[in-house]
């Protein structure tokens, strides 16, 4: 009942919240992509999305079968890694963003080198822009970052909008500059964060530099002040800050995998780079 293909189609717009992106992402023209989709929705004789020509979102059928399309394809991927994954072997230096490190990113990596016992893995983890930068210098051959607004680099894995979070004390009054919490330049939330209140005229003051999302986590339990986060990744202990305190909308961010368009089919990054898209929804889940 369940064609994987139509799977991995439906968990590329999900992710992307955009047919084109998605297509892009799955080497497949539009066309293609409504198609699939129209093809599973006729499959389970459910509605899975509501799209006009600006929005793609989840109906509560679609919301119920994220789950389900994971485990389906995680199935999969690990017959395909049992019967093929050995055969792949070599070394992939692999640059990941700070964003990760209280992810499920661990778990899947884990299970990549479990199924790929003849691959190096060389893990990285950096501020996105620093991780670009050693890209671009061949000192990485794989990375999964944010990217910048207007940058059409990498193969987009998903993108959802970033939000203002803290602790149980992190609450800035609207009367007072707001403390952030915060990366070292270069970071792309730290830049987001300014912009969006500056665009707003609402003052603000640092208190917190940290090149860490440990030490942003501990600065924010403390009480110390707010930080901007991918909603879905917001680290445990920490909530979204809505209501009253009036912060400005920061807008979405795209995570994207650099450097796996240009992998050779048989190498070890078309290898990882197909086990963090294979991981679907998981990646991006509470623990």
């Amino acid at each position: 009942m369940f064609d994987p293909t139509l799977l991995r189609t439906f968990l590329a717009v999900v992710q992307t919240r955009n047919f084109t992106q998605a297509a892009r992402r799955l080497g497949l023209r539009q066309s293609t992509v409504s198609q699939q989709i129209r093809r599973l929705e006729a499959t389970t004789g459910r509605q899975l999305f509501s799209r006009d020509t600006h929005t793609v979102a989840l109906t509560a059928d679609g919301e119920a079968l994220v789950p389900l399309a994971d485990s389906i394809l995680a199935a999969h991927a690990r017959a395909d890694s049992y019967f093929a994954g050995a055969q792949v072997r070599g070394r992939v230096r692999f640059g990941a963003s700070e964003d990760f490190v209280l992810s499920r990113l661990p778990e899947i990596l884990r299970n990549f080198r479990a199924s790929h016992p003849l691959v190096d893995l060389e893990l990285t983890v950096g501020l996105s822009a620093i991780l670009y930068d050693a890209f671009d210098r061949r000192e990485l051959d794989l990375v999964f970052a944010k990217r910048r607004r207007g940058q059409h680099r990498g193969q987009p894995v998903w993108r959802e909008r970033l939000a203002w979070i803290g602790g149980e004390s992190s609450r800035p009054e609207p009367a007072t500059p707001v403390p952030l919490i915060v990366y070292p330049p270069p970071s792309i939330t730290r830049d987001r964060a300014i912009e969006a209140l500056e665009r707003h005229d609402r003052p603000w003051r640092i208190v917190c530099t940290s090149g860490s999302l440990s030490g942003l986590r501990a600065a924010a339990m403390a009480g110390l002040g707010v930080t901007a986060h991918a909603h879905s990744l917001i680290p445990p202990g920490l909530s979204e800050i809505r209501g009253r305190h009036r912060l400005p909308d920061l807008g979405e961010v795209e995570f994207v995998l650099l450097g796996a368009e240009d992998a050779a089919p048989d190498s070890p990054v078309a290898a990882l780079s197909a086990a963090i898209l294979a991981a679907g929804d998981r990646l991006h889940r509470p623990l």
